[in-house]
């Protein structure tokens, strides 16, 4: 009878280890979230997107990355990289605070930075959620 009990209590205790290493493997990976909405945009009224685009004009001045962050189950941060051909032109962190969350970067855009951009946005964990592109025409 010990010698069963002794087996039971190493089995539970061997479960009870894998249970804690899989919840710490959990809690080092991060939550998952999503990217409800992504758009570049002309402007941010009210915490909406306003102009949105894939096509700017050249004096558009400046330009915004608008995204809605859904699934964060804690603060996170997200991160948007700006893109110029394939140069990096910011990267800018930005606090996600809640299960459903909005927000957006600038960037200030020259009348010379003609072509194809894009602003990768990068989730809490390295991942790329999303890639938003858009063009400056002349």
């Amino acid at each position: 009878m010990k010698k069963l009990f002794s087996i039971f209590f190493a089995l539970a205790l061997l479960a009870t280890f894998s249970l804690y290493q899989v919840a710490a493997a959990k809690t080092q990976e991060g939550p998952s979230v999503e990217m409800e909405v992504g758009v570049i945009c002309r402007d941010v009224q009210e915490r909406e997107p306003v102009g949105e685009g894939t096509e700017f004009e050249a004096t558009v001045g400046k330009l915004f990355c608008y995204t809605k962050i859904v699934g964060a189950e804690m603060p996170i941060e997200i991160t948007h990289v700006w893109y110029y051909h394939e140069a990096e032109m910011a990267r800018v962190n930005l606090p996600v605070e809640g299960a459903r969350w909005r927000t957006w970067s600038q960037k200030n855009i020259w009348a010379k930075w003609i072509g194809d951009w894009h602003v990768d946005v990068i989730g809490p964990n390295g991942e790329v959620l999303k890639t938003l592109e858009f063009k400056i025409k002349e």
